[in-house]
């Protein structure tokens, strides 16, 4: 028996100073979306999300509202288990990185790095974001300030166990150079490449306990905790391998791990130096996506200009978020978001086209019937320029394609005026090829696409179905699948 080709894919991990916005549930969509679309190729899929608890901030605002530390972020990734539950995210794993289990596969990294001569006692002076949780070069600085955050950074010197990210210098740039370790799209690796040359430095993984005790401990020192990077990025191994040995063995290396610009350079260094550190095969691509904006400004919860998905999907339906997102921005791409965008790709795309189609050609079917004939009109799909699409990250790309077909069909019905001839075969036609759109919109649009799949009497499993004849029996008029909004 062939070997089930396997699609490991990540999320960054979320941090919990505050709950999910919309540029977290952008992230975790575009994963569902590719998550989805590899399930229906027929592979075995892999599919981690999670959440980052540790470090000063979530310690500092623990202690502002009031309660212990895990307390506080246990509330949080309520919130984004809800936002995630309602947005249809189909993740087989939500790390957290206070699993013990995690922990303690953090403390395991560190001994074997420590043993390899990799991490050593040192002192590290920097400017440092409190907001980013990171260290950061005069020439990060924007008029003295870090330029997400606004603020001017502390200049900090202090005890520190160091990891010799130096040393992975030219072998990361040999990596990156032959496209062993792929780097998406091409402007962020010669971003990162440009970066390495002007030379990498050693940087801190500790923190005093006195100062963060919210913390893992360090297996060598038990005066210092972990800060945040390998205790944040070993999440991709350790919520894989919680799941069993036999997973990580199938799954590793991660196939493709989405991101946003602001953590790229250090998943483009500090992670990969961390795996090459202890002999593991590094992650195949990473894609780094864009930001939201807002009136030209991004979106972050440090700055407090958020929208709420869960407010979204409250007022228009997870389908329509997770359309207009994926639709409205091209991937890998800088974007405005607005709630008026929303409504226009609603009310003009997702009810006027598609919800008007589905609904139009199911009334008339349930009204005179459908019968089997070849379906010319299907070869107007442009099926593996679709496929070519999400194998480039093309996601709004895709989409378009896909509401091509979709106005080929309206306007077929316009032609053919089934209304009047009662021509059985026509809505047959008609029929298959929303059959097929079913298949194609469900890794965006899970829900709608499963309403047609029962309203027609199909499952969607494989694509290898998508073409399946319909059954001739009694057709249902479908309900109005996207109402008008205002």
């Amino acid at each position: 028996m062939k070997k089930k080709k396997t699609f490991y894919i990540t999320t960054p991990i979320y941090y919990t100073n505050a709950p999910i916005h919309l540029g977290g549930a952008y992230t975790t969509i575009a994963a569902d979306v590719l998550a989805r679309w590899h399930k229906l190729l027929g592979e075995d899929v892999f599919f981690l999300t999670g959440t980052d608890e540790h470090g000063q901030k979530i310690q500092e605002i623990a202690k502002q509202n009031n309660q212990k530390p895990k307390e506080f972020v246990d509330r949080i990734v309520t919130e984004f288990k809800k936002a995630f539950k309602i947005l249809n995210i189909s993740n087989n794993n939500f790390i957290r990185t206070t699993d013990p289990f995690h922990e303690q596969q953090v403390k395991d990294l560190l001994n074997v790095l420590y043993k390899n001569k990799l991490i050593y006692k040192g002192f590290y002076e920097s400017y440092y974001c409190v907001g980013c949780e990171q260290y950061l070069t005069k020439s990060d600085l924007i008029d003295g300030k870090c330029p997400l955050h606004n603020k001017v950074p502390e200049l900090r010197k202090e005890e520190a166990y160091m990891f010799k990210l130096s040393s992975f210098q030219d072998k990361l740039l040999r990596l990156i150079k032959d496209g062993e370790f792929c780097i998406l799209p091409m402007e962020r690796r010669n971003e990162i490449i440009s970066f390495i040359e002007q030379g990498l430095q050693d940087i801190s993984i500790s923190r005093k306990k006195e100062q963060v005790i919210w913390g893992i401990e360090l297996p060598f020192d038990k005066n210092h905790t972990v800060w945040v990077w390998p205790d944040a990025f070993w999440n991709y191994v350790s919520g894989l391998k919680q799941t069993g040995k036999s997973n990580f063995e199938k799954f590793w290396p991660v196939d493709v791990q989405l991101m946003a610009k602001d953590i790229f350079r250090v998943h483009a260094t500090i992670w990969p130096a961390l795996l090459i550190g202890v002999g593991y095969t590094l992650p195949k691509t990473l894609f780094v996506h864009g930001y939201f904006t807002i009136g030209g400004q991004k979106m972050s919860k440090s700055l407090g200009n958020v929208i709420s998905p869960i407010y979204l999907v409250d007022n228009y339906g997870a389908d329509s978020v997770r359309y207009y997102l994926m639709r409205n921005l091209p991937f890998g791409n800088d974007g405005d978001v607005s709630e008026k965008g929303l409504i226009d790709r609603h009310n003009n795309e997702l009810a006027n086209k598609l919800g008007n189609l589905v609904v139009r050609v199911t009334t008339l079917a349930e009204k005179y019937g459908i019968k089997k004939t070849p379906n010319k009109l299907l070869n107007k799909l442009k099926f593996e320029e679709v496929e070519k699409h999400i194998e480039n990250y093309e996601i709004d790309r895709a989409l378009n394609l896909i509401f091509e077909f979709i106005d080929v069909c309206n306007e077929h019905v316009q032609r053919e005026k089934p209304w009047e001839t009662h021509n059985k075969k026509v809505l047959y036609e008609v029929l298959s090829c929303v059959q097929a759109i079913a298949f194609l919109l469900w890794p965006f649009m899970p829900e709608t696409c499963e309403k047609i799949a029962d309203l027609l009497g199909f499952e969607i499993k494989s694509f290898k179905d998508m073409t399946k004849p319909l059954k001739e029996g009694k057709i249902k008029k479908s309900e109005i699948l996207f109402d008008k909004r205002q």
